[in-house]
């Protein structure tokens, strides 16, 4: 079931038609490498890299874009979000943000330490801080407001990729997977920065969402 709120305004957005457009080029290259595909002097595995840069390239963008959208309704502090996001996934520190929307989060994660502070991205960061007392555990941000730290999430029994995924992706899809909250996660492995929504991970940019 489709628990999104908030995605009237997008479907409104120039960005749909930037998206679209990027679509049709993705393509008429698909067309153009399906009419060349009969040439057997033809090696067409660049064209294939090529069109899955570009489709790669789509899926960030509309990531980072339907994100706000998820998110503005609940939040003001999208902003401090996405910069706290960016300098995590520029230092590789591990991250775990949940943002409250409709679904009471209370009975579905095992609560940490209370906060009770204004969302700031200079705070967020701290937290995550290896080797901080809390830095393992997810945030749980209600509003403008950052509730607790140091809290566990549900773990996901899912696999992605055909790889087995790490303990902090598992927790924000098996939080997705069980409510409407949307979780920010950062890879501590890779710095690569996703949110987790309705059981789905997608990659994020912050550079572009914050553009």
């Amino acid at each position: 079931m489709n628990r999104h709120t908030g995605q009237a305004d997008c479907d409104s957005s120039l960005m749909r038609q930037k998206l679209k457009a990027d679509l049709h080029r993705v393509a008429e290259r698909m067309n153009l490498t399906l009419s060349r595909f009969d040439h057997d002097s033809v090696c067409l595995l660049g064209q294939f890299a090529e069109i899955r840069a570009e489709i790669k390239h789509i899926e960030v963008l509309a990531s980072s874009f339907y994100l706000d959208c998820y998110l503005s309704p609940f939040t003001e502090k999208f902003a401090e979000l996405t910069s706290s996001v960016q300098h995590l996934s520029d230092r590789r520190y591990g991250a775990l943000i949940v943002i409250e929307r409709e679904v009471p989060l209370e009975t579905m994660i095992h609560s940490g330490v209370a906060v009770d502070a204004r969302v700031t991205h200079a705070l967020l960061e701290s937290i995550f801080i290896p080797g901080a007392p809390l830095h393992d555990g997810a945030v749980l941000i209600r509003g403008n407001q950052i509730v607790s730290a140091g809290n566990v999430l549900p773990l996901s029994q899912a696999e992605a990729h055909e790889r087995k995924l790490g303990t902090r992706h598992r927790a924000a899809l098996g939080l997705s997977e069980l409510t409407d909250a949307v979780v920010l996660v950062v890879s501590e492995e890779t710095g690569q920065a996703s949110f987790a929504v309705d059981g789905a991970l997608h990659p994020i940019n912050v550079v572009e969402t914050l553009t």
